[in-house]
């Protein structure tokens, strides 16, 4: 992924500055320039903010004015990519501080119409929670739009867990309020809306299995040529975490599957050294078995204690009586996202998310 400076920086600053200089010469911009020039050891969202606080500061007027500045700068082709962040970011503020029914829809309009240049999926949290059911009733039309990135607005920007994003409560306290618009999307026939709409049945499931699996099972008693793909990718978690009622809809149902192991290649492993292991399932029904196969790495916690990840491993029919072997290395090289700790870990295997027992090694201290 792409560093903050990357994305975001003084350059990025520069170009909002020429943008709007070309539409309001008489504007003098002063505290965006200043911005500019302050982002160093700051996040991505931190930079996108001190943006949207200098814009928001710089140009005068109420919402109605702003918004106006704003078209007029969108005129110009130029005016796209990362700076639209801080922009559509500003448009929502605007809007909420202005405190009416006109600004808020027109808000949501413009946010729509500059999508296209950069998803407004961040901007939108602010208008989401500060009138949850207006922004629905909107966004409920912008499901039929012929425009693709406006559709993807719709399932994107409410998303519970969006990455990136400020949370938006009011759709967590409410299961299912934004099911409308999932129901309205998985049939879509762009992809890029489709991944959208599994992602967000995913997020769901961190909170509410149960409607994540009933919405699933419905599609799929509705489908077309992708709805198969979609469930699949939308369940990932439920699955991982051996979600019985997740895995049973997706055709991986009881089974009588012994698992012998895992059996680990070595006791011990350094930082950023691999371990393998392998494992030997055999169907023991007089049936076949589909078998959906994952494996979960426990790691050590600085408490001592341990915690799961669960990877994926294979899919497979065991005809009666068949045996069958996994084997896989697990690296733990050092990644951004995981802090490991010496001691105790373990690994184990699940089958249909019924899981092993667990086969114990250690980390080593880093040298």
């Amino acid at each position: 992924m792409p560093f903050a400076d990357q994305l975001i920086n003084e350059s990025t600053a520069r170009s909002l500055v020429t943008a709007l200089e070309l539409v309001l010469p008489q504007v003098e911009l002063p505290t965006l320039k200043t911005a500019a020039t302050q982002m160093d050891r700051l996040s991505l969202r931190e930079r996108a903010d001190l943006l949207r606080d200098a814009l928001v500061e710089d140009l005068p007027g109420n919402y109605a004015t702003f918004a106006q500045s704003i078209r007029l700068a969108s005129q110009n082709d130029t005016f796209r990519g990362w700076l639209i962040w801080p922009v559509t970011s500003a448009i929502a503020t605007k809007a909420v501080a202005q405190g009416t029914a006109e600004a808020f829809d027109d808000a949501m309009a413009l946010l729509a119409e500059l999508t296209g240049r950069l998803s407004a999926e961040f901007a939108i949290r602010t208008l989401l929670r500060h009138d949850l059911s207006r922004a629905l009733q909107i966004i409920g039309g912008w499901t039929t739009s012929e425009d693709l990135d406006v559709r993807r607005l719709a399932t994107e920007g409410t998303r519970p867990y969006l990455p990136w994003a400020t949370r938006v409560p009011e759709i967590t306290e409410q299961p299912g309020v934004t099911i409308a618009v999932l129901d309205a999307l998985y049939r879509d026939p762009e992809e890029y809306v489709r991944r959208s709409v599994a992602n967000h049945l995913n997020d769901l499931s961190r909170d509410e299995p149960e409607l994540v699996v009933d919405t699933a099972r419905g599609w799929l008693s509705d489908p077309d040529e992708n709805t198969a793909r979609l469930v699949r990718h939308a369940l990932r978690t439920l699955v991982k975490k051996g979600n019985a009622q997740a895995l049973e809809l997706l055709g991986f149902g009881p089974v009588s599957v012994e698992i012998s192991g895992p059996v680990l290649g070595r006791a011990s492993i350094g930082f950023g050294q691999t371990i393998g292991f392998s494992a030997t399932l055999r169907n023991l029904a007089d049936e076949p078995a589909r078998v959906a196969i994952d494996y979960t790495v426990y790691h050590r916690k600085a408490n001592g204690g341990q915690t799961g990840k669960t990877f994926k491993l294979a899919t497979r029919t065991l005809e009666s009586g068949e045996s069958f072997e996994v084997q896989r290395d697990h690296s733990f090289r050092a990644i951004t996202t995981r802090r490991y700790h010496p001691g105790t870990h373990a690994i184990s295997v699940q089958v249909n998310g019924v899981e092993s027992e667990r086969a114990e090694f250690e980390l080593l201290p880093e040298e």
